[in-house]
């Protein structure tokens, strides 16, 4: 999708959709009849809609001040979603004129642009009806705000091209979508940018280099297991920041098998991963002065001959032993390994943030706007937070310290890899992970099952979080 920022209504395009707000300085210059009512039912606290005589637009819709203002429950975005279900035009023109909460402006750019991707991109039915596709966002402002106002568009612009990229590697069948495959999409979409490099470990090297709980979790499939890292170079030196994703991309449980229900949206079990290489393509997009690794654990959680067992145990990169006594608890698997390879492949790793669908326990906690932040560095959780707050895509801490010991100790190995009491799953998940990070390394875990996923009239679709959040703290940490 193409933007631009006008100063004046005669630059706008024709026809467009005009989103505004009653009393917006841009309505004097608007001559449409119906629009004094309009303005009237707007500011009683209602949405105002028309798509009849209202020219110069395609359609005109005036939206109550209070929405514009709504950081909190995203009331703005609870008008836009309806419209945008079938959009009148192919252009959009947006009032900023009142969109001075930063937070709010940006979660509305995010949204706009990521109109960019439906369902039916992906060519799986076999008959479509033709629909109208918003292709360009005009932005209308005062002149005094262009120039802020041209960054925040440039900004959203590049992170929604990196969710963008990730809600559409999400949304694909897992039957397509293999550890392979998405080794394959990255290398492809990394190959426009040339700071960007990938490193591929297939099942051979995994071995070799004893990643021993991600064979243990593919080894059951018969598309194997891949550990994938995706380089920045946005400078020669420096420290590196590296992010970790959970990449299963299909997870039945495997021996502790999912009920049906329970494994329906399963293929969306890596979109931990896909939201790592999303990231690593908004930076490359923005040429951050930085050097960033992304690395992607990728495997599927099958049943078979092959499939781990219950009560068997994998040794680690780092030589740590983990008993498997669920094997349905697979993701902190494949996470342990890839941040202990990661913390050796950059030894002087500024910190580590890993990413995970990992628990639907965060859910029950925390619900589908938050994401459940762990950490034990307290100027890593306060930066994150914060990010959380001015991106809009917030976190909330859950706590992680030696009294999660108990959950995780194991009679035959160096740890268990879930509680057998069942209680403080998500924590214990992170309390298990944090053993694979050097204490030296700043560390956080987000667990992201509640927002990495949009749900909306009983369906799922990938949401491309929490990669503002992870844009907005790398920004943040960059001018420290």
């Amino acid at each position: 999708m193409e933007y631009r920022l006008i100063t004046r209504l005669a630059e706008q395009p024709q026809p467009a959709h005009l989103i505004s707000w009653p009393g917006s300085p841009l309505l004097a210059e608007v001559d449409c009849p119906a629009l004094a009512a309009m303005v009237d039912r707007a500011a009683a606290g209602d949405i105002a809609d028309t798509q009849f005589a209202c020219a110069p637009f395609a359609r005109i819709t005036l939206i109550p001040v209070a929405a514009w203002q709504d950081a909190l429950t995203d009331t703005l975005l609870g008008h836009l979603r309806p419209l945008f279900a079938a959009p009148a035009s192919p252009q959009v023109l947006l009032d900023c004129t009142r969109l001075e909460n930063a937070s709010v402006l940006a979660k509305t750019l995010r949204f706009l642009f990521n109109l960019d991707h439906q369902l039916s991109d992906l060519g799986l039915k076999s008959q479509t009806a033709p629909t109208t596709r918003v292709t360009q966002l005009t932005g209308y402002c005062q002149p005094r705000a262009l120039a802020e106002l041209t960054e925040t568009f440039r900004l959203q612009h590049a992170i929604a091209h990196g969710m963008l990229a990730a809600r559409r590697l999400a949304d694909i069948p897992s039957e397509q979508c293999t550890p392979q495959f998405v080794v394959e999409e990255a290398q492809r979409l990394c190959a426009s940018w040339p700071q960007l490099r990938c490193e591929v470990l297939d099942e051979r090297a995994i071995g070799e280099q004893g990643l021993g709980l991600l064979h243990a979790v593919g080894k059951g499939a018969s598309r194997p297991p891949r550990l994938l890292a995706i380089h920045y170079d946005g400078r020669q030196d420096g420290p590196v920041r590296s992010y970790v994703g959970k990449g299963i991309t299909f997870d039945t449980g495997g021996l502790w098998l999912k009920e049906g229900a329970g494994m329906y949206t399963m293929k969306y079990d890596m979109c931990g991963a896909a939201n790592v290489l999303g990231l690593m393509l908004s930076i490359a997009r923005l040429a951050l002065p930085v050097r960033v690794m992304g690395v992607l654990a990728l495997a599927e959680n099958a049943i078979g001959p092959e499939a781990m067992q219950p009560g068997s145990v994998a040794r680690a990169c780092n030589g740590m032993t983990v008993e498997i006594n669920n094997t349905d608890a697979e993701g902190r698997l494949v996470l342990a390994d890839a941040i202990a390879w990661a913390a050796k492949r950059h030894p002087q790793t500024r910190f580590i943030i890993d990413l995970a669908t990992l628990t639907g326990a965060v859910v029950k906690a925390l619900g589908y706007e938050l994401s459940g932040l762990m950490t034990q560095n307290e100027a890593l959780r306060a930066s994150l937070t914060a990010a959380g707050i001015a991106s809009g895509d917030e976190v909330w801490s859950l706590p992680l310290d030696k009294r999660l010991k108990k959950q995780t100790d194991s009679a035959i190995a160096d740890l268990c890899n879930t509680p057998g009491n069942n209680a403080a799953i998500s924590a214990s998940a992170a309390w298990l992970l944090h053993h694979f990070c050097p204490a030296e390394i700043p560390w956080a875990h987000l667990d992201v099952s509640g927002t990495a996923l949009w749900r909306e009239h009983g369906r799922s679709v990938a949401s491309g979080r929490p990669i503002p959040l992870l844009m907005q703290h790398l920004l943040d940490d960059i001018v420290q």
